[in-house]
């Protein structure tokens, strides 16, 4: 049995990384909209960017501590909460039909929290606080806990070409988020680590641990 996991390439913030995407079969690619990161796109071309998707990829919107007011700005279904909000904006979100994804720095206890929040439509656990810095963390620890969850789980942190392919077969998660690990500088997408980093998580569909 192959265990067919999602892919996330965030930090798009041209054309080219996103085609890139598209054709090396992102399932969602991610425009972060603060202004705090080297990865930071304006809203209008974050809105001209997913609207040349196909229906087969998904926009995602990525804030840090904003407003509802903010978000809904927004157009995109799905939207990524990645600083230091509560349950009560998620439960807004949802209110408007959006999907929340989660974003946290691994930690037992707020696995546990946003796993129990029902506005919450995927966990996305990082290796930092803010996301986009490259640093990993336990994922044995992380797979350890993976019985316990309900709600699916976008792996994150440090993630590159090389190593995607172990974190899957250790986590088998739900999908898979990259940044940092496909630029060739920083804030600077590499289509050819793009293409590397999404054959490598999908090689023929990656067999899980017993």
């Amino acid at each position: 049995m192959t265990h067919h996991v999602r892919i996330k390439i965030c930090g798009i913030r041209d054309q080219v990384a996103l085609d890139t995407a598209v054709e090396s079969g992102a399932d969602f690619v991610g425009f972060v909209r603060w202004a705090g990161s080297p990865r930071h796109v304006e809203g209008d071309e974050a809105i001209r960017l997913g609207a040349t998707l196909p229906e087969t990829v998904e926009p995602v919107g990525l804030f840090v501590d904003a407003s509802l007011q903010e978000i809904l700005t927004c157009p995109f279904k799905w939207i990524q909460l990645h600083g230091n909000e509560d349950e009560t904006l998620a439960e807004a979100l949802q209110a408007e039909g959006r999907h929340v994804i989660r974003g946290f720095r691994f930690d037992q206890d707020q696995l546990m929290r946003w796993d129990a929040c029902t506005a919450v439509d995927r966990l996305l656990v990082d290796g930092s606080h803010i996301g986009g810095t490259g640093e990993g963390f336990d994922h044995e620890a992380l797979a350890a806990m993976l019985p316990e969850l309900d709600t699916p789980l976008f792996v994150a942190g440090g993630l590159t070409p090389d190593n995607v392919g172990e974190v899957i077969r250790c986590c088998t998660p739900w999908g898979v988020d990259v940044s940092s690990g496909v630029e060739r500088l920083r804030g600077v997408k590499d289509p050819e680590l793009i293409d590397a980093f999404c054959e490598a998580a999908r090689p023929d569909e990656v067999e899980p641990n017993d």
